[in-house]
């Protein structure tokens, strides 16, 4: 099997030629061999959170329409899924600061966390996922 190429040459004619479909596969494999093997690149620090997600099904619903916008994509800003050194000065404020924060918004969050219909106990149970931490009631 051949594959034909129309090429025009100097005079202005064109002229067919003719290349075995050999001679195309053996070129395209010396490209890609040429290209070596590349290093594994470190994972990214929102690849962790992006995959994160509750291992009660209800939950991970929410979490995915609502938490995730913001808490699994590093450019939001805000502490990622999953980043225990991010939390650890917010779980330090209380249960009662983050609640607050997470209710009625704070800096860039939204209120509710754009989870209107979540109940504070469900909220609680975010955070904790989120974190990694245990908040005290």
């Amino acid at each position: 099997m051949s594959r034909r190429f129309r090429f025009t040459a100097a005079q202005g004619t064109t002229t067919m030629l003719r290349i075995p479909a050999l001679t195309i596969a053996a070129l395209a494999l010396l490209a890609v061999a040429g290209c070596g093997k590349q290093e594994t690149a470190e994972p990214s620090p929102g690849s962790a959170a992006v995959a994160a997600r509750p291992a009660d099904p209800a939950l991970a619903e929410v979490y995915d329409g609502s938490c995730k916008l913001c808490h699994a994509n590093p450019a939001a800003g805000a502490p990622l899924s999953g980043d225990h050194k991010a939390w650890a000065p917010r779980i330090a404020q209380g249960t009662d600061t983050l609640l607050d924060h997470t209710i009625n918004g704070y800096q860039g969050m939204p209120p509710m966390g754009l989870c209107m219909q979540c109940s504070e106990e469900e909220l609680i149970a975010l955070i904790e996922f989120m974190s990694g931490a245990k908040l005290d009631p």
